[in-house]
């Protein structure tokens, strides 16, 4: 991944890398069923981050587990680099995934008995990289979210701030369209989390990756750029 690449044409500022169409997620509770939202529409440009906030429970996680193709709406469309992904198979789901979307979580999911170098090979590996091929993109990510001198140490030998970086040089290595983070900065500090917004605004800015942000960090949510609330089962601007 070059540092100093250009964003390409096909990630330009008009092009959408997210359109969602009235979507609904019920779940059946006995006889019963229970809304978490409804008639939802989102539209995320390349290189737009997008912040999303709400109350616990509200179903900021349920929204980014549809857009990432892990669970399916009720109703309603959604795609994701002009695909449907939800009217692919399993298998071709996955892969899409792997190639187009990176996900980071609060917690970050790290392989403990892999390197930190390790780690991030992992996506490249399962996309049918060579081994050579993968750790050369993962040592070139690493470096630019200034972990270079950190290969070869293991999470439990990275501090907190550390492990998120590669968490998030882990989801970008496959260079993805768009990256989906669910409170990426929550168990961190806040000189840590300054910093991790920093490596986003810089990701994003360079290469023209389009972040959608859930945290309940409101000041975190106006710095990063456009901000929806999830309340009552509607999206709506807080700006």
């Amino acid at each position: 991944m070059n540092n100093t690449a250009q964003v390409s044409p096909d990630r330009s500022e008009t092009s959408l890398v997210i359109d969602c169409e009235k979507i609904t997620r019920t779940y059946s509770q006995g006889p019963a069923k229970l809304t978490i939202f409804s008639d939802i529409s989102l539209k995320v440009k390349a290189g737009e981050t997008v912040a999303i906030v709400g109350s616990s429970g509200a179903g900021k996680t349920t929204l980014l587990n549809l857009l990432g193709g892990l669970d399916k709406p009720s109703s309603g469309r959604i795609e994701i680099c002009h695909a449907d992904i939800h009217r692919m198979k399993e298998k071709a789901r996955a892969k899409f995934r792997n190639r187009q979307l990176g996900f980071v979580y609060q917690f970050h999911h790290l392989l403990p008995e892999f390197t930190a170098l390790e780690n991030v090979m992992m996506p490249c590996v399962l996309g049918d990289h060579s081994i050579a091929s993968a750790r050369d993109k993962a040592r070139e990510i690493l470096s630019a979210v200034n972990l270079g001198s950190r290969l070869e140490h293991k999470p439990g030998e990275l501090s907190g701030g550390e492990r998120q970086r590669v968490a998030i040089a882990r989801a970008l290595v496959n260079e993805p369209q768009c990256v989906l983070m669910d409170e990426p900065t929550g168990n961190l500090d806040e000189q840590t989390a300054h910093g991790v917004q920093d490596l986003i605004e810089s990701l994003r800015d360079r290469l023209g990756i389009a972040f959608v942000v859930v945290t309940h960090d409101m000041r975190m949510a106006q710095r990063l750029g456009r901000v929806l609330r999830l309340e009552q089962g509607r999206l709506v601007s807080a700006d």
